[in-house]
């Protein structure tokens, strides 16, 4: 087992001086030239910008992330082509994960699976005083969130489904982040998902206070929703855009209604996602399939659950309280993961 951590980051003020700050502090971590390092190979063929296009889109859907790259970009010395190569979330790859999202009227429970190498380890803290929403939720790709909750209560996850037949587009890291900054309820970040542009086919999951939970079923071609509390990585209604092979996703799927007779309570329902004896938990960390963190969110009382990798409690963080101005005193989430490679945040790849 090997010791991990995500860094707690929290900030209130301006995007642009968000990213300008954060552009500070990545230029003293590890995560850029790691991640540098990984996509080497990738650049040239997957990595092509049009600066304009996508300050375009970023413009037409969240013009404050806008921003925030461009805070990025002077805090790292950057120019604005490499800012959004790296932080627009527009074109970047996204490797095939898998994850599983379990809901009630009261909670998301959420494990994101991945490989370790690609996990940031910052859980973020965001007040913005020029627009959107505040946010609670970890990293990806720095700007984007791979699940979280803003202010209005508003609940997100995303399970990856396919990348096959991938078009232009904002990835789902960054689709996440546009739910969280700028949809208050279900409805709002449905309308937006029917109309954002998406690169590769995802699912979102939504709850909100009202209770009720969607699934959103998106491809670069088609958009649909449907009610629904259990998600892994295949779709129901769009099941052309499924994957050939669906075994693990169909088998997490499986445990997760069996295992919900047997949920009494939030923490019962945190347990079924991530102790290992339920069978959703994951360890295929080689395959880009491990549990890195499993997450909570309490849209009514505006808490957040949080566990890096399995057969942990969680970490209880009150985000009503920071939203009154309350910063946390925690600086770091600790946990363990059963792999060798560590979070890029942690130690140089060489």
């Amino acid at each position: 087992m090997k010791a991990v951590y995500s860094d707690v980051i929290q900030f209130r003020g301006s995007h642009y001086d968000f990213g300008y700050w954060q552009g500070k502090k990545l230029s003293d971590s590890f995560i850029l030239p790691n991640r540098r390092k990984q996509w080497e190979k990738q650049y040239k063929r997957h990595f092509i910008v049009d600066v304009n296009q996508v300050k375009q889109a970023l413009v037409t859907f969240a013009p404050e992330i806008w921003a925030e790259i461009q805070g990025l970009a002077d805090g790292l010395h950057y120019d604005i082509e490499t800012a959004i190569r790296e932080f627009g979330g527009y074109y970047l790859e996204y490797g095939q994960s898998g994850c599983s999202v379990f809901t009630s009227s009261d909670y998301m429970m959420r494990n994101y699976d991945n490989a370790p190498a690609s996990y940031e380890g910052r859980f973020v803290l965001f007040q913005p005083t020029d627009g959107g929403y505040a946010t609670i939720g970890p990293s990806m790709q720095i700007t984007g969130r791979t699940d979280g909750m803003n202010e209005k209560g508003l609940a997100m996850g995303y399970n990856f489904t396919n990348r096959i037949g991938s078009n232009d587009g904002f990835v789902c890291n960054m689709i996440g982040r546009i739910i969280l900054q700028t949809c208050a309820t279900i409805e709002e970040a449905v309308t937006l998902l029917k109309n954002i542009p998406h690169r590769h086919a995802f699912s979102y999951i939504m709850l909100d206070q009202s209770g009720d939970s969607v699934i959103v079923e998106a491809s670069s071609r088609q958009v649909k929703a449907r009610k629904g509390h259990i998600c892994t990585n295949h779709f129901e209604q769009l099941r052309e855009e499924n994957r050939y092979r669906l075994d693990d996703s169909l088998k997490r799927e499986k445990a997760l209604k069996k295992g919900q007779v047997h949920v009494t309570d939030s923490y019962s329902a945190f347990r079924l996602l991530n102790h290992s004896e339920h069978g959703v938990y994951s360890n295929k960390y080689g395959a880009w399939a491990g549990t890195l963190h499993t997450a909570g969110y309490f849209p009514k009382d505006m808490s957040v659950w949080f566990a890096l990798g399995g057969d942990r409690k969680p970490v209880i963080l009150p985000f009503n309280d920071w939203l009154e101005g309350h910063d946390f005193p925690i600086k770091q989430i600790k946990g363990k993961i059963d792999s060798k490679e560590l979070f890029v945040n942690m130690v140089e790849i060489d």
